[in-house]
C-alpha cells in the first residue's frame, strides 16, 4: 500500500476528495437500489452494489493512469480525439431508440462487454480540452473573429448539434461551461455576445424544424416542453418524482432517519442516479446535505489553486475548463432534488450510480491531477503538441 502512495502524484486532497466520495456513495447506492430490485424487479441489492464498486475501481484505475500522462499531450489528442467523437456522436443518434415516442439516442453498446457507453459526456470533455488549447494559443494574439468561427466554433458547433436532438440539458451544460471557459480565457467579450445569439438562434431554429417536421425526427422538444410545465405545475412523471423527493427531504429533518432507512427510494424511479441527493437527505438529514456540499465546493476550491499554481495557460485553461462542470453538474443534481431546477438527468459525480459519469469524471480529474503534478513544464512544450508529434512520440 506505501509503495502504491509513493506513485501518486498530483493535490493530495483532490486525491482525498475523490476518496470521501466514492467511499460515501456505497451506503445511499446500496440504499437506493432496493427500489430497483422489490418495486422494477431487476437485480439484487448485493449485485447492484458490486457493480458500483466495480465501476468505481475502473475509475481509479483511469484517474491513476491519466494522472500519470503528461498534460501536454492532453491538448493535441484532443484535436485528435474530436473527429472520432463526431462519428461516434453520428453513430449514437442514428441508433433511433425512442422511449414514448422521444428521441432518446444517447447510448451505445460497449462490444464484448454490453455496458452502455454515453457518447456525449466524452464529447463535453474533449471539447473542452479543445477550447482550452485554442485560448491557449492565441492568449497573446488579436483574435480576429471570422477565424476563429471557423477554427474553434464549427467544431464545437458540429458537437453541439449532434447532442441537442437527444439531450439538450447536455448541450445546454457544455455550451454554458464553453462560455465561462472563453470568458476566463480572455475571448473578446463582445464576440461571446455574438456566439450566445448565434447559439439561441439555432436552438430556436432546431424547435421550429422540430415542430414542423415531427415526423422527421422524434420529438425530443415535446419531452423538454413536458419537463418544463411539471416544474411549474407539478404535474406528470417528473413532477412526480420531484413531490417525492420533497417528501423526502422534508422527512429527513436535521440527521436523518439514519442509513438504509430512506422510505421515498421505494417510489422515487431514479432514486440510484438523478434523485440520489434526496435519499441522502432522507437518510443523513440536512447535516449530511451540507457535508456533501461543502465537500463539492472544497473540491472546487482545490480546482481553483489547481489552475493558479499552474505553470502555463494551458495547464490553467485546462484544470478549469474540465474542473468546473464537475461541480456544476452536482449543483444542478442537487438543485433539481430539491426542486430549484427542471429535471436534466444530470447524476451526482462520483456518488450516483452509473459507469458512464463516474469514467468521465475520474477522467477529468486525472487531467487535474496531471497539472497538479508537473513540476517542470514549460510554455515551449506546451505549444509543441502538433498532433502528428503526439503520434510519433507516442509510436
Amino acid at each position: 500500500m506505501g509503495g502504491l502512495i509513493k506513485h501518486i502524484k498530483g493535490d493530495r486532497t483532490i486525491w482525498s476528495i475523490v476518496a470521501i466520495l466514492a467511499i460515501f456513495s456505497f451506503m445511499p447506492v446500496y440504499s437506493a437500489s432496493t427500489n430497483l430490485v422489490y418495486v422494477v424487479g431487476s437485480g439484487s441489492t448485493f449485485g447492484y452494489l458490486i457493480k458500483h464498486l466495480v465501476l468505481l475501481l475502473m475509475g481509479f484505475v483511469i484517474i491513476y493512469g491519466v494522472h500519470k500522462i503528461p498534460y501536454r499531450y492532453f491538448s493535441g489528442g484532443s484535436v485528435l480525439m474530436l473527429p472520432v467523437v463526431i462519428i461516434l456522436l453520428i453513430f449514437t443518434l442514428s441508433q433511433g431508440t425512442t422511449i414514448g415516442g422521444a428521441n432518446a439516442s444517447r447510448w451505445i453498446k460497449i462490444p464484448f462487454v454490453g455496458i452502455g457507453f454515453q457518447t456525449s459526456t466524452l464529447a463535453g470533455l474533449i471539447l473542452m480540452v479543445y477550447v482550452a488549447r485554442y485560448l491557449a494559443r492565441h492568449k497573446e494574439k488579436e483574435i480576429v473573429f471570422k477565424e476563429s468561427l471557423l477554427q474553434l466554433w464549427l467544431p464545437i458547433a458540429l458537437v453541439l448539434a449532434l447532442i441537442l436532438p437527444a439531450n439538450f440539458s447536455t448541450t445546454a451544460i457544455i455550451f454554458s461551461m464553453i462560455m465561462l471557459l472563453c470568458f476566463i480565457g480572455g475571448y473578446p467579450l463582445k464576440y461571446i455576445g455574438y456566439i450566445i445569439g448565434m447559439g439561441l438562434a439555432g436552438l430556436m431554429l432546431f424547435i421550429l424544424i422540430a415542430k414542423a417536421f415531427p415526423d422527421a425526427m422524434s420529438n425530443r422538444v415535446q419531452t423538454w416542453e413536458n419537463r418544463i410545465e411539471s416544474f411549474s405545475k407539478a404535474d406528470g412523471v417528473e413532477g412526480y418524482q420531484v413531490k417525492k423527493a420533497k417528501i423526502a427531504i422534508a422527512t429527513g429533518g436535521l440527521i436523518g432517519l439514519g442509513p438504509g432507512k430512506s422510505v421515498q427510494k421505494n417510489f422515487l424511479p431514479q432514486s440510484s442516479s438523478d434523485f440520489i441527493y434526496a435519499i441522502i437527505i432522507e437518510e443523513f438529514g440536512l447535516v449530511g446535505a451540507f457535508v456533501v456540499i461543502f465537500i463539492y465546493f472544497l473540491l472546487l476550491f482545490r480546482i481553483v489553486i489547481a489552475a493558479k499554481k499552474a505553470r502555463t495557460i494551458f495547464a490553467s485553461l485546462l484544470v478549469i475548463g474540465v474542473g468546473l462542470p464537475i461541480v456544476f453538474q452536482a449543483i444542478i443534481n442537487m438543485a433539481v432534488a430539491s426542486n430549484l431546477f427542471p429535471v436534466t438527468g444530470q447524476t451526482l459525480p462520483l456518488i450516483s450510480s452509473g459507469g458512464t459519469s463516474i469514467w468521465m469524471t475520474c477522467f477529468a480529474l486525472g487531467m487535474i491531477l496531471s497539472v497538479s503534478a508537473s513540476k517542470d513544464e514549460t510554455e515551449e512544450t506546451i505549444l509543441d503538441d502538433n498532433p502528428l508529434n503526439i503520434l510519433h512520440e507516442t509510436l
